[in-house]
C-alpha cells in the first residue's frame, strides 16, 4: 500500500499518523510512505526522530483567525499554494490513500488529494472536533473519530465510524520494563508522571515549582516532570534555586523520546487532556489527574477530560484551581489509596481501544478495494 499521512502542529496530532504507518507496516511490509508537514510544527523533528528514513515534505500553511482580519486573506493565499503544491506531490508519489490526523496542513493535503480522487480519511482526535476537520469532512471519503457517539459531529460526512485513537495501539506494544530502566528504576518502584503536553505548559510547571519543595512523601515513589524544552532551563533553575539541588526523587526532563515504554511504567499521570495523552492512558489503564488546557478551541480539551472523569478513571482539575498544594494533595489522594488507583485504573482500561490502530488499517484497506 502507497500511503500519504499528514497532520501537525503538535505531537498530538503526529503520533497518531505514525501508529497508522506502524500498523500498515506491521500487515503489509513493503509499504510506502510519504509524510507531508507545515515548515513551522514539531512534526519535523518528530518523525525524523520516530522514522529517519522516512520521506517528509513541508507546506507552508496557517489557520484562520476567528476574527475578521487582513491575516485571514494571507491565509486564503497559503492555502490555495499549499493545495497546489500538495497536488504535486500527490501526483508524484501517486498514493494509494491519504490520510489526514489533524492540523491546518491537513486542509490543503486531504482537499487536493479528494479533488485528485485518491481515497482520503481523516482522523478526529477530540470530542469536538476541529475547524480543519469539519471543513474536510464535506470532501474526505471516511471520518474516524476517537470518541464513541462523536460520529453525529459530522453530519455532512460520507461516511463516519468509530475506531479510537491509533495511538494506543503504539501504547500497548509498549515495554514497561525498558521504560523503568531508562530512569535508572526497577520493578516495583512506583511512577508519577507530570507533563503539559509536547511543547510544555507554563501553568503546571509553575505549580511544580512550589510542589518540588513537598514532594509527596510515599514510600517507593518517584516523580518524573517533564517540562517542555521551551520551559526546562528556567524551570530547572528556578527548583535548584529554591531547594538548592533537584530533590532525589524528582527526574527532570525537557522531552520523553520513549513515552510509550515510560507511560507503561506508570502509576499515576498529571497532564493535560488532549485526546491522544488520553487514548495512550485508556489503553493502559493508567489513573490520571487532568488539567485541561483552557486556551484551546470550544474548550475541547474540559470535554475529553469530562468523559474520563465520568467514568472515574480520572480527576478533573481546573486550570484556575491549580496550585502546588492542590495539586500535591490530589496525588496523595490517589498515590496514598491503593483501592483507589486500582479502581481508577480499571474503569481506564475499560474505555481503552488497543486495537484502533487496525481498526484504521481495515478501513483503509477497504477504501482502496
Amino acid at each position: 500500500m502507497r500511503v500519504v499521512l499528514s497532520g501537525g502542529g503538535t505531537g498530538g496530532h503526529v503520533y497518531p499518523a505514525l501508529s497508522v504507518l506502524e500498523e500498515v507496516s506491521r500487515e503489509e511490509p513493503d509499504s510506502h510512505f510519504l509524510y507531508i508537514g507545515t515548515t513551522t510544527g514539531l512534526e519535523r523533528g518528530i518523525v525524523a526522530k520516530a522514522h529517519p528514513d522516512l520521506r517528509f515534505e513541508a507546506v507552508d500553511i496557517s489557520g484562520f483567525k476567528r476574527k475578521l482580519s487582513l491575516d485571514n486573506v494571507k491565509t486564503v493565499v497559503r492555502f490555495l499554494k499549499a493545495t497546489g503544491r500538495s497536488r504535486e506531490l500527490l501526483r508524484e508519489f501517486r498514493p494509494d490513500v491519504v490520510v489526514g490526523t489533524g492540523g491546518y496542513v491537513c486542509g490543503p493535503v486531504v482537499y487536493a488529494a479528494a479533488k485528485l480522487r485518491i481515497p482520503t480519511l481523516i482522523h478526529e482526535q477530540n470530542a469536538i472536533p476541529g475547524l480543519t476537520n469539519k471543513f474536510l469532512s464535506r470532501y474526505a471519503d471516511t471520518v474516524a473519530v476517537s470518541f464513541r457517539g462523536s460520529e453525529n459531529q459530522f453530519a455532512a460526512a460520507r461516511h463516519a465510524v468509530y475506531t479510537g485513537n491509533p495511538r494506543a495501539t503504539t501504547v500497548a506494544y509498549a515495554d514497561s520494563f525498558s521504560g523503568l530502566r531508562s530512569l535508572g528504576l526497577r520493578k516495583g518502584d512506583k511512577l508519577v508522571l507530570v507533563v503539559g503536553g509536547s511543547r510544555g505548559a507554563r501553568a503546571i510547571n509553575e505549580a511544580m515549582v512550589e510542589l518540588a519543595e513537598r514532594l509527596p512523601r510515599l514510600p517507593n515513589t518517584t516523580y518524573l516532570f517533564v517540562t517542555g524544552e521551551p520551559y526546562y532551563e528556567e524551570t530547572a533553575t528556578r527548583i535548584q534555586r529554591k531547594l538548592g539541588s533537584l530533590p532525589e526523587r524528582l527526574r527532570l526532563k525537557p522531552y520523553l523520546h520513549n513515552m510509550p515504554d515510560v507511560l507503561a511504567a506508570t502509576s499515576l499521570i498529571v497532564n493535560r487532556a488532549g485526546a491522544s495523552f488520553l487514548s495512550e492512558i485508556t489503553a493502559l489503564g493508567i489513573p490520571s489527574i487532568l488539567i485541561p488546557s483552557p486556551n484551546v478551541t470550544n474548550n475541547h480539551q474540559e470535554v475529553n477530560a469530562r468523559w474520563l472523569e465520568r467514568e472515574d478513571a480520572a480527576v478533573l482539575l481546573p486550570e484556575k484551581e491549580l496550585t502546588g498544594e492542590r495539586l500535591a494533595g490530589e496525588i496523595e489522594a490517589v498515590m496514598g489509596n491503593p483501592a483507589k488507583r486500582r479502581r481508577m485504573a480499571e474503569s481506564a482500561r475499560r474505555m481503552g481501544e488497543s486495537e484502533s490502530a487496525l481498526l484504521l488499517y481495515r478501513e483503509l484497506v477497504r477504501l482502496v478495494r
